[in-house]
């Protein structure tokens, strides 16, 4: 198990945890007491740490090494799954990965960012950083998904669009623009889930949809913490202060309308009952897909528009003022 700052206390009773099971292991003494004293400890601090979490802690989290990503969802969750590749101008972008699969026997087009397991493999997927082809080739799925009439799933996990110059040379902001006026007029349902990390212009690209939720130990802003930090403070090291003040949680998320509800994590984060938060996952998508089956399609358009129309505050100004 990996163990990040703030869950220090846990690792020395998991260590203790597993001295005391390897004495078990050998037969001599009945330690079975201590087991379940110690399992109770850990229960017990464990809802003491996550009880609490600040913005930074959360983001931490996020990005957990062991945290599941894009394809093992796929693969719990869904079945028959078949990866469609390319955006039929350029090349296949790794950072996105896409298909058509099934949920429960029902047809279904699930996109989402792919990080990476280990290090070779987050260099293969550019660590979940989609180039303008990776965007495009998740709209031309979504139009394959509308012209059979199923709906689609995104699963959202990236620190934020590549940031290449090569990818500005192809129209990163054109291709994500574009995604977002075809998504808020697709005819399909649309769900999309922030797994991970929710950075940016490179999230929103496949996360504009009829419902927009958020795992529990997930951050979703403009900017992160430590690029704010860079910009405001010219150094890293007010990331912790930057995490607090962009209120990227998504308790925040919630309270501010911008998403439109939180899916529990099992008690230490996704990572630590992996099997069970597909479980849930799986159950949350069903029940929001067979709730959107039940409105038309010039019903959730008009109101996706609306929704996204209503984010934000503004005020308009008459010539007179503005001369003030």
């Amino acid at each position: 198990m990996v163990f990040l700052e703030f869950e220090q206390p846990l690792e020395s009773l998991y260590d203790q945890l597993e001295q005391i099971k390897q004495i078990e292991a050998q037969g001599d003494i009945d330690v079975s007491a201590a087991i379940r004293d110690l399992e109770n400890k850990i229960i017990q601090l464990k809802t003491e740490i996550y009880g609490n979490l600040s913005g930074w802690q959360k983001v931490q989290l996020s990005r957990h090494p062991e945290r599941p990503y894009t394809l093992f969802y796929i693969q719990q969750i869904f079945s028959n799954f078949i990866e469609l590749h390319g955006d039929r101008f350029v090349h296949d972008d790794k950072a996105i990965i896409g298909g058509f699969a099934q949920l429960d026997g029902k047809s279904v087009m699930v996109i989402g960012h792919q990080k990476g397991s280990n290090t070779k493999m987050r260099q293969y997927r550019n660590f979940g950083m989609a180039n303008p082809e990776g965007y495009r080739k998740a709209l031309r799925l979504m139009k394959l998904a509308e012209k059979f009439n199923i709906p689609v799933v995104t699963l959202i996990d990236t620190p934020g669009a590549y940031p290449g110059l090569e990818a500005e040379e192809r129209g990163q902001a054109e291709a994500i623009a574009r995604n977002l006026i075809e998504m808020a007029q697709l005819r399909v349902p649309i769900v999309c889930y922030i797994i991970g990390e929710g950075a940016s212009g490179g999230a929103i690209g496949i996360g504009l949809g009829d419902r927009v939720f958020m795992l529990e130990n997930t951050w979703y802003s403009v900017i992160s913490p430590e690029s704010c930090s860079s910009i405001l403070w010219r150094s890293w090291d007010f990331k912790e202060t930057a995490a607090e003040a962009l209120k990227l949680t998504a308790d925040h998320m919630v309270e501010f309308g911008l998403v439109d509800g939180i899916v529990k994590e099992p008690l230490g984060g996704a990572h630590n009952d992996p099997d069970g938060m597909a479980v849930a996952l799986a159950e949350h998508i069903k029940t929001q897909l067979e709730e959107l089956k039940q409105s038309t399609p010039d019903d959730r358009i008009n109101t996706r528009i609306e929704k996204y129309s209503a984010m934000g505050r503004y005020e308009i100004k008459s010539p007179t003022e503005e001369s003030r």
